[in-house]
């Protein structure tokens, strides 16, 4: 059976004070995003799910002149769900979808130059993703350095910045080997 991971990452957004779609979506884009994408698209089904399931409510909320505004609060029972789930051992290691890899893969098949091209493309992406990192980091650390997940935040923020940082590596010692072999 497969398990919704996006139905738990929603339950654990919704515990950290973000209770509508668009402060869950602003969530999501500035922490989850960096390895789990959810899209709007998949992020207001969901909610009704949960609330369908009895592990959200929704509270509607009149407002002037624009549509009423839905506020979502984790139930108790959506609470227990996010715990249980959490506690379940990991089925595998997650494998990733790279497409940057798979073009690598079959560069033989293109121009030597449109190759370094890529690889000198991917190495100025790591160091961009690297340097926003950096950045989040500091504001985890100066705004949230009271709040009892920043800890969390932080430890998986380190995982992102050190296997962008070994990427880094990997992509200048490749660009270096690529320049080097002759033919």
């Amino acid at each position: 059976m497969t398990t919704n991971h996006t139905k738990f990452a929603i339950l654990g957004v919704l515990t950290t004070g973000c209770r509508s779609g668009y402060s869950i979506k602003q969530m999501i884009d500035t922490s989850l995003n960096h390895f789990w994408k959810i899209s709007y698209g998949q992020i207001y089904p969901t909610l009704k799910k949960l609330v369908d399931e009895g592990l959200a409510s929704v509270q509607e909320h009149a407002q002037e002149d624009k549509p009423d505004k839905k506020e979502y609060h984790l139930t108790d029972k959506g609470k227990e769900a996010l715990h249980a789930w959490l506690a379940e051992p990991l089925e595998s290691i997650p494998k990733e979808k790279n497409e940057w890899l798979l073009k690598l893969f079959f560069s033989r098949h293109q121009d030597r130059s449109n190759t370094l091209e890529l690889l000198k493309n991917y190495h100025q992406n790591l160091q961009s993703v690297y340097t926003n990192y950096q950045a989040i980091e500091e504001m985890i650390r100066s705004n949230h350095q009271d709040d009892e997940d920043a800890m969390y935040w932080l430890f998986t923020l380190d995982y992102g910045k050190r296997t962008t940082y070994a990427a880094i590596e990997w992509s200048e010692d490749t660009i270096r080997a690529f320049k080097e072999e002759k033919r």
